[in-house]
């Protein structure tokens, strides 16, 4: 499978300025694979070892942070010679072991020559108790599940993808129906690459559900594994409400669906946790449509999304057919339709400042309000072909300046005021910038 992120990660490699690299990530979105995956194709060899619940190494760092100490443990325990410059080494959930992040200060100070990976998991880098984070002294990379354009790689459809960077809306309209298809089958698989794989591997829609819910399930140990115990059961209350939450008409996130009477006060660090875990997507409420938006932002007014459709389809339990029919999904398709945007956008975060805007009265609701390459720009997401954009338009109107986007199922059109960007082009519609 290819990772769009490798290309970042030989940057990185040949940076003059490269520090350690921390490749941050929820669980199963293929960070160790991607590791190894890059040294394999920029390096000579690769050092490789993994801290979980290894007795051996469990002091490693404990004693000193003596560098060549350290390096001729790992050479030991690899079997691999390390050699500034051609090995990478790769510490997999190093966070698990006492001290384990902090050496990478050492290694940034006094041994720049190596080329040292880290692949962990958000919440256990975040999380180490009494441990401090190296600031300054490292370089940090986000690993999201595979994109659209990753799953149609995945798939054999290298002709698919060139035709979406190019922005050939001509020769993407004559394919529609078979994007389309292709989309549809993204919104059941997701993009945990361990489910795409299988998915590729066997094309079985029950093995994918089956890996599925594995995961949603490794989700739920975790929780009652690492998050503090007055907050576990807050926290699964408000991680299965999502669908739910999501399938309303306005579906702004709110505390009385866990329990009549919630407040936001009593489930903030439960969202925060998952939030850290990078579980899910906060986003929240703009009052104004103005630079920068996040002047604007209303921190307690929040949308939360799944930080993958494929598992957002599998907790709402909707089969393949469910979601190519599409007959009897009428009010749920908004909101995993909604969620694929949303994880679409989120890859390219770094670039762009995601909101939503809507009004007190719930007349009017922009799905998203994105501040990109010095840009505001209204979004909204229809599941379908449906080209009613009441809220959109209004929101443009009374906005000078600004040009709307509309995310569907429809080819690519413009109008002065608006662009229809059909549904399987977000991912390349951004970069670069191709609004006029």
């Amino acid at each position: 499978m290819e990772r769009a992120i490798i290309d970042d990660l030989k940057k990185w490699k040949n940076s003059p300025d490269r520090k350690p690299l921390i490749l941050l990530g929820a669980r199963q979105v293929g960070k160790t694979w991607t590791l190894l995956e890059f040294g394999r194709q920029a390096y000579k060899n690769v050092a490789y070892v993994n801290f979980d619940n290894n007795t051996r190494l469990e002091n490693l760092f404990t004693a000193d942070y003596d560098i060549s100490r350290i390096l001729r443990v790992l050479e030991m325990e690899t079997g691999e010679r390390i050699l500034p410059g051609e090995t990478l080494i790769i510490m997999d959930e190093v966070q698990e072991v006492k001290r384990g992040i902090h050496s990478l200060k050492y290694f940034c100070e006094d041994a720049r020559q190596y080329h040292v990976a880290v692949a962990g998991s958000l919440l256990g880098i975040a999380m180490r108790p009494g441990e401090s984070f190296p600031v300054g002294k490292v370089d940090l990379m986000r690993l999201y599940p595979m994109s659209f354009e990753e799953f149609l790689l995945a798939k054999g459809k290298p002709q698919f993808v060139e035709a979406l960077r190019q922005h050939d809306w001509e020769l993407m309209q004559m394919m529609h129906d078979s994007y389309i298809e292709l989309l549809r089958e993204y919104y059941f698989v997701g993009g945990m690459p361990e489910v795409v794989e299988k998915y590729i591997r066997t094309n079985s829609p029950i093995e994918v559900r089956r890996l599925q819910n594995a995961i949603l399930e490794a989700y739920r140990k975790d929780v009652s594994k690492h998050a503090p115990k007055q907050e576990v059961e807050r926290i699964q209350m408000v991680w299965q409400s999502i669908p739910s939450q999501l399938s309303k008409e306005n579906k702004k996130f709110i505390f009385g669906v866990l329990k009549p009477g919630g407040r936001a006060r009593e489930y903030e660090v439960a969202i925060q946790w998952l939030i850290d875990a990078g579980l899910v997507y906060k986003v929240s409420r703009i009052k104004k449509a103005e630079m920068p938006l996040i002047s604007y932002e209303e921190l307690g007014i929040f949308k939360l999304f799944f930080l993958d459709v494929g598992l957002l389809t599998a907790m709402a339990k909707l089969s393949l057919p469910d979601i190519q029919e599409g007959k009897n999904i009428l009010s749920f398709k908004g909101a995993f339709t909604e969620n694929y945007v949303l994880s679409q956008l989120e890859i390219q975060s770094e670039e762009m400042a995601i909101y939503y805007y809507s009004r007190n009265d719930s007349q009017m609701e922009v799905d998203f309000v994105v501040q990109y390459a010095g840009r505001i720009i209204p979004i909204e997401v229809k599941a379908e072909d449906n080209l009613k954009s009441k809220s959109l338009k209004s929101f443009v109107n009374s906005h000078p300046g600004l040009r709307g986007i509309r995310f569907s199922m429809t080819p690519y059109r413009e109008q002065d005021w608006m662009i229809n960007v059909p549904l399987y082009a977000i991912n390349s519609y951004f970069i670069p910038l191709s609004i006029e």
